[in-house]
């Protein structure tokens, strides 16, 4: 489900054309990328006609709710600030956690969502970011070109590199490589999950298994990576900016809840290590606060807060600390 998985690389803003006639564009990851965009899209209207005819039930907005939340924390928690920044550590059980819930977002293979992350920091709104929004070009049409390249555009100009290049420790680590190497059962087995339990909550039905596929299943894919997609986008052209980052990533207060606390991408970009996003009190940051909860439990350690981390300091350019 993801342009990810034919090993596809690095996007680079405005060029598709002379990209694909250079041999530059990986093609088969832009045919996956089409499945990628277009099958959550069509499962959402699916979804939607799907209600008007046979009505929206309780167990159809549940499994909608409970699958939105295991998968965005699977991508925010997992994905993001356990294997691309290593926020916090966690045992075998955890670490399989956090693979199959992340990967159950369709997003691509756990190694590929970290090295293009890993890649996005080290470029930041700069030539070699993979999904930066920038204007290519003056006008306001080429400021909307540049935003739909930072929010969904880059997985069509996805160029083949070596993405262990980015990931080694994952490389190194068998059970994530064992979690990547079944990246689609676990895209599979997060489409037939809720099927399976609308089924049984709907009383042995057809409609029932129907149901729980598009709501829990397609419909949301396609919302949880719209908001993922949002951060990158919207992330990056609106918001304000609390700390006076080298880049131009803003925080962007709508997005908190649906995006589980990943939308402080300010926060984020000023102190990526840290295990939390919520450099506030009105703040909302339930990944962070799942994290420390599953802390207390003694279910994940070292997990990184201020107080806990001088040298964190040291990550942060002189300029974001006088702010």
């Amino acid at each position: 489900m993801s342009a990810a998985d034919t090993g596809a690389g690095r996007a680079v803003p405005g060029q598709d054309a002379a990209q694909a006639a250079a041999g530059g564009v990986d093609l088969a990851a832009r045919r996956l990328a089409w499945v990628t965009v277009v099958v959550p899209t069509l499962g959402m209207a699916a979804a939607v006609v799907f209600s008007l005819r046979y009505g929206f039930t309780w167990y159809d907005g549940l499994l909608l709710v409970v699958m939105y939340l295991i998968t965005s924390l699977g991508v925010e928690g997992g994905f993001h600030r356990f294997f691309s920044h290593r926020s916090f550590s966690a045992g075998p059980a955890m670490t399989a956690f956090w693979g199959i819930a992340g990967s159950m977002a369709a997003q691509g293979p756990v190694v590929f969502w970290v090295a293009i992350h890993r890649q996005h920091h080290a470029f930041t709104d700069r030539d070699g970011d993979p999904h930066s929004p920038r204007a290519l070009g003056p006008g306001l049409g080429a400021r909307l070109r540049g935003f739909w390249h930072g929010h969904v555009g880059w997985l069509f100009t996805v160029r083949r590199q070596n993405w262990s290049k980015r990931a080694p420790d994952l490389v190194r680590d068998r059970l994530v490589m064992r979690l990547n190497q079944y990246y689609l059962v676990w895209v599979l087995a997060g489409l037939a999950l809720p099927a399976m339990l609308g089924w049984l909550l709907g009383g042995g039905t057809v409609r029932g298994a129907v149901g729980g596929l598009l709501w829990g299943g397609l419909a949301r894919i396609f919302l949880l990576d719209h908001v993922t997609w949002g951060v990158n986008s919207f992330g990056h052209t609106l918001g304000n900016r609390p700390y006076r980052t080298r880049d131009n990533s803003r925080n962007v207060a709508p997005l908190a809840a649906l995006s589980v606390g990943g939308s402080w991408h300010n926060n984020h970009h000023a102190r990526p290590a840290l295990a939390h996003n919520r450099h506030g009190l009105w703040q909302i940051d339930p990944t962070g606060a799942v994290i420390r909860a599953l802390e207390v439990l003694g279910l994940v350690s070292d997990a990184r807060y201020p107080d806990r981390m001088r040298g964190d300091e040291q990550r942060i350019p002189a300029e974001e600390k006088r702010s």
